[in-house]
């Protein structure tokens, strides 16, 4: 069978960083985040008996190494659960620029289980499937509920899922995504999480600032919600850059958006910044004021206007990869 699935990147609001098993992704903490639209990464799979072996293309390239082991993780997987050998044929794509902050690896992981799973016939919900998404990205888990979404800790497939959180910010959002490329190694940077001095001290508090954005988006409080996020970025960095590789992501044009940021918000405007590990910023505000922050913001970088995005989906057959 063939099947083809879309889904759209995260942005983190309270981050996950460091795995405490790697194979499995399974994250040191529970973590939210919000799907941003149109921006979506689409794939189509296909089991199919014929081939000699998997072949796995992305963005229009034959992927090998440590990509080609990531995406096999999830098919193995989905080929366990549907009790199946056949090889599958695989391809990817995304609608904006990967690697450089903008949540690609959940997308693309969201959509790879999504296609697969109905490519297997399996029957389960998208939080069942989050975890198979999970295998590839931990973020793509929460791509998969789509929205504002949750991903708990646990040390297994029943308790570390993803689930939505209903809030009526799902309108008001307006996501404006600076682009600033400089290249990053998140996974190297996840690896090293625990190495820092600043990690016990991010586990302490993290608990708690899951508990203060679930209750503030339940409140659809727009200001504690993104006070919260842009927060987490510094407390988030802070823990990167104290590593033993010493991470430091940020470029200068990043660093002048976090300023302009704060100058609106001084001036009564209800913006907030975000950035996961990457250079590349989220500027957070609201439909009446965008035009005003994109304006500001896009004196120092390239800029996309995001809204809030939904589940990862099955398409039509006529919108296949192949």
């Amino acid at each position: 069978m063939k099947a083809t699935a879309r889904a759209h990147p995260i942005q983190g609001l309270i981050k996950y960083h460091g795995m405490r098993d790697p194979e499995l992704r399974l994250p040191y903490h529970d973590s939210i985040s919000v799907c941003t639209a149109p921006s979506n990464s689409t794939t189509t799979a296909e089991f199919d008996s014929s081939l000699d072996g998997d072949r796995i293309v992305i963005d229009g390239e034959d992927v090998s190494g440590r990509a080609a082991e990531r995406v096999e993780n999830v098919i193995d997987h989905v080929r366990s659960l549907a009790d199946r050998e056949d090889p599958v044929r695989f391809e990817s794509e995304s609608s904006f620029p990967t690697n450089i902050g903008f949540g690609s690896s959940s997308s693309g992981f969201a959509a790879a289980a999504m296609a697969l799973c109905e490519a297997a016939g399996l029957d389960m919900t998208r939080p069942e499937i989050s975890t198979v998404a999970r295998r590839g990205s931990s973020s793509a888990a929460r791509a998969v509920t789509g929205g504002f979404s949750h991903l708990r800790t646990g040390l297994n497939d029943e308790d570390c899922r993803s689930e939505r959180i209903e809030t009526e910010l799902d309108d008001k959002l307006r996501v404006i995504a600076c682009e600033v490329p400089a290249y990053k190694e998140t996974e190297e940077a996840h690896k090293e999480a625990a190495d820092s001095h600043m990690f016990e001290a991010r586990l302490a508090h993290i608990h708690g600032q899951i508990a203060s954005m679930r209750d503030a988006l339940r409140r659809g409080d727009f200001d504690a919600v993104f006070e919260r996020t842009e927060h987490d970025s510094l407390s988030l960095a802070a823990t990167t850059m104290t590593g033993p590789a010493g991470w430091v992501y940020w470029q200068p044009s990043t660093l002048s958006i976090f300023e302009t940021v704060r100058d609106l918000r001084n001036d009564g405007i209800p913006v907030f910044f975000s950035t996961d590990t990457g250079a590349s910023v989220y500027v957070n505000t609201t439909e009446e004021h965008v035009t005003t922050v994109e304006n500001a913001v896009g004196k120092h970088a390239p800029t996309r206007v995001w809204s809030v995005g939904g589940p990862a989906r099955i398409l039509e057959e006529s919108e296949a990869l192949f």
